[in-house]
């Protein structure tokens, strides 16, 4: 089975409410494809294992989607896949199903330098629950490729090396007040003047910057969303602000300070890290690889998105991001990848597999 024939099979299969059925075909296919010890853990994740008991390289995915778009399912639920001018299109094919058939190939034809381990998680688009859930549950290879989004960066139709991302945090300001008859503004607290005292504390934080493999990876900080007030006539007790944030690694926007303002009050809802790697040996030979493998001409970048990478950084692995996805593909409802650069991805995971760990 070739790579493009693989990227169908997964993409027919829907995963955007329940990951199980694609969670099945994968299982199934490393059973009796490989030799591998193959697992399937509590929450869905698919982890299989082979080689020696050297130092271990993960080729990190995820079978779990957003919901496809008008056009991309049928009414009977099943997704539509079609191909043309050499990409394959349908909900999944680039983010990112096509990379996880270049690993599960790459996996079952390589003879390993050390302990080689394919994952594919449940729960990306939702705050990484299958990676997390592994982590927790054991999960810690020295190195890993998670095979999102790099190509397009440096120059059209590259596939480069990401060796950083950003990450996301998303919190909460809350403002309290005493309510009042707007005709006696002064008998109240408003706190909607106390939130519009913290949005102007947020705009004046200073942004994290980091300098990363000759380009300069910014953070920031942003109130997306203000709620606040029950009628008009009522100076309002309550205003709640939600704020995105874009951490970079090792640094973060020091939010703490609105609760310096009287009556506010910050809480985090989501934090996803973000991600580096520190082994420039790794980043090297994955580089290598990817430079063999095309015409192109590979450099190290930066991502500006946050994947399972920062939870395997977080843990302890150092790893890159090394997958088929352009700038722009990912959640459209014009999803598409490109066949020759998946099929590129598998000889990039073959290869490091074949000299990595060294």
């Amino acid at each position: 089975m070739s790579v493009v024939d693989l990227t169908r099979k997964l993409v027919s299969v829907p995963s955007h409410e329940d990951e199980t059925a694609a969670g099945d075909v994968i299982e199934r296919w490393l059973q009796t494809e490989t030799d591998a010890e193959v697992r399937r853990d509590d929450v869905g994740n698919v982890i299989a294992s082979r080689g020696s008991d050297a130092a271990s390289l993960a080729l990190v995915g995820h079978h779990d989607v957003v919901a496809p778009g008008k056009g991309q399912v049928t009414d009977d639920g099943e997704y539509v896949i079609s191909e043309g001018d050499g990409r394959l299109y349908g909900r999944g094919t680039a983010d990112m199903k096509g990379a996880v058939a270049a690993a599960m190939l790459a996996f079952r034809d390589v003879n390993p330098a050390g302990e080689l381990v394919f994952a594919s998680f449940v729960g990306e688009e939702v705050g990484g629950v299958g990676a997390r859930h592994a982590i927790e549950d054991g999960f810690g290879p020295d190195y890993a490729i998670v095979g999102e989004g790099s190509t397009g960066y440096s120059a059209p139709g590259v596939t480069d090396v990401a060796i950083a991302h950003k990450g996301r945090r998303g919190s909460t300001i809350t403002a309290y007040g005493q309510a009042s008859h707007a005709s006696e503004p002064d008998a109240g607290m408003n706190a909607i003047y106390r939130a519009t005292e913290a949005v102007s504390t947020v705009r004046d934080l200073e942004r994290p910057v980091l300098e990363v493999a000759g380009t300069r990876l910014e953070g920031s900080v942003v109130v997306t969303e203000i709620d606040g007030g029950t009628a008009m006539n009522v100076v309002p007790d309550r205003c709640r602000i939600t704020v995105d944030e874009r951490t970079v690694p090792g640094k973060r926007t020091s939010l703490e300070r609105v609760e310096t303002i009287e009556g506010v009050e910050w809480s985090v809802d989501q934090d996803l890290p973000p991600m580096r790697c520190d082994d420039d040996a790794f980043a090297e030979t994955v580089l290598e690889a990817a430079d063999v493998a095309q015409s192109g001409s590979p450099q190290l970048v930066t991502k500006p998105h946050a994947t399972d990478a920062g939870w395997l950084a977080d843990a302890g692995t150092e790893c890159v991001v090394c997958g088929a996805a352009e700038p722009g593909e990912a959640h459209t409802a014009t999803e598409s990848v490109s066949l020759e650069v998946i099929e590129r991805c598998y000889e990039i995971y073959r290869r490091v597999a074949e000299t990595w760990p060294q």
